[in-house]
């Protein structure tokens, strides 16, 4: 490969890292759906003509079945869904039903109703329409009528064979509005419920196709999922509609036992799709978004069970508690087993890509019944693994057999025979213990095929990232040490052992007819590794140039403890996304940093030392606040009130620089324009303020968002972004006014999107930037006196606090363990109506905002200490990997489901720092374009190196930063 330059590497960064980040998908979480099974259903008479299956989504719960202050009656403490309890201590069997990740409205729905757990890259189509079609209860069902969200529903009707058979009733997307009352979405499905029974009554069409059987209703409630985004699940509003919620099934059970004239032959199905965390946000596999409630009642469905009967009880882990209701039986599931519950109670055949396990303890059954109906169940399941064990043994060079399901007494006609025996002779219980024991096995099987080339797809990924971070240190070595003065030295030996290495996998990969994604993940590392190889002179050279100031053994042992240290930082960080006070002891031990350059360091930068010990210490302080925060008006207004006292401070004493008759920077006051353009800058600051305390109000009264509000804002947001444009009418060059400049440009829109302490967060960062910047090159002076451009041990030690930032100004407010923990609330004050898309991209342009800013200020940094302007940024891109590898193989996809979902966090996460590294490269050379690194504000620039007097020996000319230069305060 020929010497890639700056914008070759950064390219190459970028595709990289966006072609493995998918392959934790192509390993973890490949699509369980497969085509061309045999269908089975239960050889028995169906004990229900018709199944209401009832979703309230985002209900968790313990919220559904604890005790709480009534929202309408705060004096009075009680059950607020009467009903639904009456039900369970009488009529149901109820449990919990357990979701897995993503704890998404599609996903969980896909999982009720067709009985799979589809693969997290189904979020590409924003959870609404089939990357995959897939068979579902409604599609096996007569007919399925359907009322809810507009989001939701097309998916089932558009995936059936026949759309016809699935009638779709949604309202529009406007109703869906955060702003509004949520009860009214769950109103509007019951009011659409009873119209259409009414209307029965005199279109006799209608009244026989609601009397025929295997018949499915679905009342899909979104009011629940919208009061707990908006004001969190223990709001008054979340607890009034649930209220809501039980009195509007209670009217719906009332009204069908009369227009069937109590025929019993209705099964019930009440559940959720996913909780809702306490901060108002599911997605993650954060227990309180995946324990959901199941209540079943009616025809065919077991009446509840004394707990005091029973040796296990379903309530020893302690969660339902304080639910009372423990004088029944919970019976939990998983939530997939909800469509092979209802396929039964209907006689329907079993949804053919469902892994749903049939709860018998939720049959009204006796047992030669539930002895067939669990036979007919491992066929199906069975039936997948037979079709895609054939698929895989098609695709695979030397295909290994699963033991268990192998040839002789193990086989699945062997297995189906002898249960098939146990049931002629009125073995049932043994029958049924077969069953689930093969259902087991069948599920470990389908498990089997499911991680066959883990294996070999893992090693692949591994070679690739450690291969990136060998080629980037031989990169930056070759153009940063080097300057590219060593060749690359292939042999026709090492090219024939690479290309044959290359050409023996790709043949594999065609040979199983393997996905494109493959061949990249076999690519890279070849491609890395060759040119390692090729480039070994390179890194020997530049690697004897890095230590050539070494000239003890002491001194190599000290390298040698800080290349460990370094490694260990790297773990720490690991560590801090796990709980993340690590970072405020990282924090705490960056206080003593200015300390280890000596008593003359201290003693000619005491303020600056003072300042940034103090920055550190206030920084250490967010990441032990609570990331689940509650909307504050005086601290987004405090956050504000900063950010506009920074701004003026500057405007009314900051200067600029101006280039004299003599060539020679000079200081001088900022001219109207300048002061103008900031003023602008502050009047939007406080214009923020002012229409988010507006909004916040108006929101938290439930009035609504005023269009003005919504309007005002934007503008402002609009406006923000594009006032460095307006500082071209007058350019200023000094950095610290470019800093300024940029800071003040993101604060109306960090003052818009803030709902607690993140303005104040935002305002610590910048300030802490700032010190950073300029204790660097303070201890850059220190050390050394000519400024070539080239990489030092040193340097190591500037990339590795750029790494450790950009983790803080990703997590400094947020929880580390899961994005969902960075509120919607603030996006309310600019889209009021429910789009993901949107305000998941105001998210994104708030998170960012940090990541901006400190490529702005690694960038002056860059400028001000000599080096290439990509240096550091490589340095960093070849470290972040290591902490991907560690996540990649942290990656869990079952286990806890808080496991499973904190992992692909985790790994997304880190992979994609990569990419903004790389983006921040570009960013930055945009910020600091035409820069000034002396001049204007004496308080603000450093002084030239020959203004020190009576300095180290490198300030004295001894030492520079040369190839046999030696450092004055070893490597670091």
């Amino acid at each position: 490969m020929a010497r890639l330059g700056r914008l070759g590497f950064l390219g190459l960064a970028v595709l990289f890292h966006l072609i493995y980040i998918y392959s934790i998908f192509d390993i973890y979480f490949v699509s369980p759906i497969v085509h061309g099974m045999q269908q089975y259903h239960v050889d028995a008479p169906a004990p229900a003509k018709r199944l209401f299956l009832i979703v309230g989504d985002g209900l968790r719960a313990d919220k559904c079945f604890q005790s709480h202050d009534d929202p309408d009656y705060p004096s009075e403490n009680r059950y607020l869904a009467p009903f639904i309890r009456s039900k369970v201590l009488n009529d149901a069997t109820f449990g919990v039903s357990h979701t897995r990740v993503p704890t998404e409205s599609r996903p969980g729905h896909v999982a009720l109703i067709a009985g799979l757990y589809e693969d997290v890259s189904a979020v590409t189509t924003g959870w609404k329409l089939n990357p995959v079609n897939f068979d579902s209860v409604f599609n096996e069902s007569r007919h399925t009528w359907s009322w809810g969200s507009p989001d939701i529903l097309p998916m089932f009707k558009r995936g059936a064979n026949d759309e016809d058979r699935v009638d779709v009733f949604s309202y529009d997307e406007e109703m869906e509005d955060f702003t509004a009352d949520s009860t009214n979405l769950d109103i509007w499905v019951f009011d659409r419920v009873k119209e259409l029974f009414e209307s029965a009554a005199h279109n006799n069409t209608l009244n026989a196709m609601l009397r025929q059987d295997k018949v499915v209703f679905f009342l899909h409630l979104l009011g629940l999922d919208t009061a707990g985004h908006s004001y969190r699940p223990y709001s008054a509003e979340y607890l009034r509609n649930i209220k809501v919620v039980d009195e509007g099934v209670q009217q719906i059970h009332k009204l069908v036992n009369d227009f069937y004239g109590n025929d019993d032959k209705t099964s019930w199905i009440f559940t959720a799709d996913h909780g809702m965390s306490d901060w108002g946000s599911h997605g993650d596999g954060h227990p309180d978004n995946t324990r959901t409630p199941l209540v079943a009642w009616g025809a065919g469905i077991r009446k509840p069970v004394a707990s005091k009967v029973l040796e296990v009880t379903g309530h020893e882990d302690g969660f339902s508690d304080d639910w009372g209701l423990g004088t029944v039986q919970r019976v939990d599931v998983a939530q997939a087993d909800v469509a092979a519950l209802m396929a039964y109670l209907i006689g329907l055949n079993f949804p053919v890509n469902s892994v749903g396990e049939l709860p018998l303890e939720y049959l009204d059954a006796n047992v030669s019944v539930k002895a067939e109906a669990s036979l007919a169940n491992a066929r199906q399941i069975l039936e997948m693994y037979k079709v895609k064990e054939e698929q895989k043994k098609s695709t695979t060079l030397r295909y290994a057999a699963f033991v268990p399901l192998s040839e002789g007494e193990q086989s699945l006609e062997s297995r189906f025979e002898e249960i098939r025996y146990l049931i002629d002779s009125g073995s049932h219980e043994r029958a049924i213990g077969k069953c689930v024991e093969l259902i087991k096995v069948g599920l470990e099987g389908l498990r089997y095929l499911q991680t066959y080339d883990w294996l070999f797809l893992r090693t692949l990924v591994t070679a690739g990232y450690l291969g990136w971070i060998a080629f980037s240190l031989a990169t930056v070595i070759d153009l940063h040490v080097l300057h590219g003065r060593t060749e690359p030295s292939r042999t026709v030996a090492s090219s024939i052992f690479f290309i044959s290495s290359l050409v023996a996998i790709y043949s594999i990969l065609m040979i199983q007819k393997s996905s494109w994604t493959y061949y990249a993940y076999a690519f890279f590392p070849a491609m890395f590794w060759e040119e390692v190889y090729a480039r070994k002179n390179s890194v020997a050279e530049g690697t004897r140039q890095l230590v050539a100031h070494l000239d003890s053994w002491s001194a190599y042992m000290g390298l040698g403890a800080e290349i460990v240290g370094f490694l260990v930082l790297l773990e720490v960080m690991v560590y801090g996304y796990f709980h993340r006070e690590v970072f405020t002891g990282c924090f705490l031990l960056a206080t003593t940093w200015p300390l280890f350059y000596g008593s003359d360091f201290l003693r000619r930068n005491k303020l600056l030392a003072a300042s940034w010990m103090v920055c550190c210490g206030l920084m250490s302080t967010f990441t032990l606040l609570p990331v689940i925060k509650q909307e504050s008006e005086n601290l987004i207004l405090l956050g504000g009130f900063f950010m506009f006292s920074l701004g003026l401070l500057y405007m009314m004493f900051g200067e600029t620089v101006a280039i004299g008759s003599d060539g020679v920077q000079v200081a001088r006051s900022q001219d109207w324009v300048s002061k103008s353009i900031l003023g602008f800058q502050l009047g939007l600051i406080g214009l923020s303020m002012f229409v988010t305390r507006s909004s916040v109000r108006s929101l938290q009264a439930k009035l609504g968002l005023p269009l003005g509000n919504q309007a005002v804002g934007w503008l402002v947001l609009v406006f923000s972004i594009a006032c460095p444009l307006l500082h071209g009418i007058r350019p200023q060059s000094h950095y610290f006014h470019r800093l300024m400049a940029i800071f003040l440009t993101f604060s109306p829109i960090f003052v818009i999107l803030t709902i607690s302490y993140e303005g104040l967060f935002y305002v610590m960062f910048c300030l802490t930037l700032v010190a950073w910047v300029r204790l660097e090159h303070k201890i850059h002076l220190h050390s050394y006196r000519k400024l070539l451009k080239e990489l030092t041990l040193a340097d190591a030690r500037i990339a590795l606090f750029f790494f450790f930032l950009i983790q803080v100004a990703f997590f400094g407010t947020g929880n580390v363990a899961s994005l969902s923990s960075f509120s919607l609330d603030s996006v309310y004050r600019l889209i009021p109506v429910f789009n993901p898309f949107a305000m998941g991209a105001l998210l994104v342009l708030k998170l960012m905002i940090p990541f901006a800013v400190i490529s702005a200020n690694l960038g002056i940094l860059n400028r001000r200490i000599g080096v290439a302007p990509s240096s550091l940024f490589m340095v960093v891109m070849a470290i972040s990997d290591v902490l991907t590898l560690n996540f990649f193989y942290m990656v869990r996809d079952e286990g806890s489901w808080l496991d499973i979902g904190t992992t692909i966090s985790h790994f997304c996460i880190s992979s994609m720092l990569g990419v903004f590294v790389s983006a921040l490269e570009f960013m930055s050379e945009v910020f600091v374009g035409g820069v000034s690194m002396e001049g204007g504000n004496p308080m603000l620039s450093s002084p030239p190196t020959s203004s020190l007097k009576g300095g180290t020996k490198a300030q004295n000319g001894e030492f520079t930063r040369g190839p046999n230069r030696k450092a004055a305060n070893g490597t670091s």
